[in-house]
């Protein structure tokens, strides 16, 4: 019986084919590549690498963060989910088949003698753009997911630059108290020396002695600091136990900061602020998918109706539409409006922030320059003098052992201070190159270097 149908369904079929939708794109079922250049190195499944040995430099550091931060990796994988959503966006909608049959199982007419079969086959025909309106939305709310990427990668970069930078300044920490610690050690045979030829009291050992046990808790101090460091630096790649024995870099290579108003143009480059031109873009998009709902669909219905008495067949054609009476989708409608007014506000509201973040930076980069200048050319110079004529007065008996602790404390706490102005001129470099979206000073070399 049902051979008879394959003809008017063959038909209804090639009907329903050329109908589609009234969109004009075609539907795309390739799948973008991310819009990142990282991206691919964290898109497949992440492999577990050897843990890094030896001696690290900067690059290597930041290399091993872009392919093995496990954050940076849960970010690049929801910029796929994106573009799984914008081939999801693109798909026609499926056609119905439908069935039924009717007038069978009466009194005058017993089982199927007298009824009539139909088979139908109905599509949703969307009008009003809604496919193009759909695509278009899913793919700037896929380059909104590649921004947070971008975002992220800033913020992980910029987060193991610090790091790299706090071990290497916890190196030199401890190389200078541990030169401390010999000093003191020397110090303390050279006063039991001086006590036992009867030179100076018994009570300058003791002070010796005292000053050795404060060093020495020092060093410990040091020591823990950088093994915190180190194990800051490993978790930027995924790691919780560093076998790597030392990083290299030279702090002491800074440079004078580009002037704050240079720095200020350079802001839009920022992924926090360049986003928003696309968050905007995409609003607009929603807004204009929101209002091409309001546009009733049509579902068109071919099909073919079977009469077994008499035997004959035929055509069966429909349409429906509904009617959007009350539901115009005005509340959809309004509210993405709303969001886009709130999109508009944000931006403000983020570059406001970003300025002043910028300022606050900047700021500190400025302080810890001029901290570096005046060190160098003035309090390190005077410290070593000081420190060296106590020492050698010391020992030809002119100067007091507490006159020789008090140069020694004041060379070594502004070596100390030295030091820490570095570390916080590069991690101020850090951040303001993290908000200006690039080298500080284009022309330059990166301040930490190997």
């Amino acid at each position: 019986m049902f051979s008879n149908y394959v003809r008017p369904l063959g038909v209804a079929l090639c009907l329903l084919i050329t109908a589609g939708s009234v969109d004009a794109s075609p539907a795309d079922d390739t799948l973008l590549p991310a819009q990142s250049g990282d991206l691919g190195a964290n898109g497949s499944s992440r492999q577990a690498i050897e843990e890094p040995t030896g001696s690290l430099v900067l690059s290597q550091v930041l290399a091993l963060a872009l392919t093995q931060n496990p954050e940076l990796s849960a970010f690049s994988w929801e910029s796929r989910a994106q573009e799984a959503a914008t081939l999801q966006a693109g798909l026609f909608p499926n056609p119905t088949f439908n069935a039924n049959a009717a007038n069978f199982g009466n009194q005058v007419i017993k089982g199927f003698d007298g009824d009539v079969v139909t088979l139908e086959l109905s599509q949703l025909i969307e009008l009003g753009g809604k496919r193009t309106a759909r695509m278009e939305a899913a793919s700037l709310t896929k380059q909104l997911a590649d921004w947070d990427y971008e975002t992220k990668r800033a913020d992980v970069l910029t987060q193991v630059t610090q790091a790299f930078i706090d071990v290497l300044a916890a190196q030199q920490r401890l190389t200078l108290t541990q030169q401390i610690h010999e000093l003191a050690n020397q110090t303390t045979v050279t006063t039991a020396a001086r006590v036992q030829a009867g030179k100076v009291s018994p009570v300058e050992e003791t002070k010796a002695k005292v000053a050795r046990a404060s060093v020495q808790i020092e060093l410990m101090r040091a020591q823990k600091e950088l093994e915190a460091a180190r194990k800051r630096l490993a978790a930027g790649w995924g790691s919780t136990t560093p076998r790597f024995e030392t990083v290299n870099g030279h702090l002491e290579s800074i440079q004078a900061p580009a002037s704050l108003d240079s720095l200020a143009q350079r802001l839009s480059k920022n992924p926090d602020l360049a986003r928003w031109v696309t968050e905007i873009t995409q609003r607009q998009a929603l807004i204009t998918m929101e209002k091409s709902k309001a546009i009733p669909d049509v579902t068109a219905t071919v099909g073919a109706s079977k009469f077994l008495m008499p035997n004959d067949y035929a055509l069966v054609v429909g349409f429906s539409v509904p009617l959007p009476v009350f539901d115009r989708n005005q509340g959809r409608i309004q509210e993405a409006e709303h969001r886009l007014t709130k999109a508009e506000d944000e931006l403000r509201s983020a570059e406001i922030r970003i300025a002043t973040a910028l300022n606050t930076a900047y700021q500190a980069l400025d302080t810890a320059h001029s901290e570096i200048i005046t060190l160098q050319q003035d309090i390190l110079p005077g410290a070593q003098s000081a420190y060296d004529a106590a020492r050698e007065g010391y020992r030809l008996g002119k100067f007091s052992f507490m006159d020789v602790l008090d140069a020694q404390r004041t060379l070594f706490g502004a070596k100390n201070q030295y030091l820490l102005a570095l570390a916080e001129y590069h991690k101020s470099v850090a951040n303001v190159e993290r908000l200006v979206g690039g080298n500080m000073n284009a022309d330059s070399q990166p301040e930490v270097s190997p």
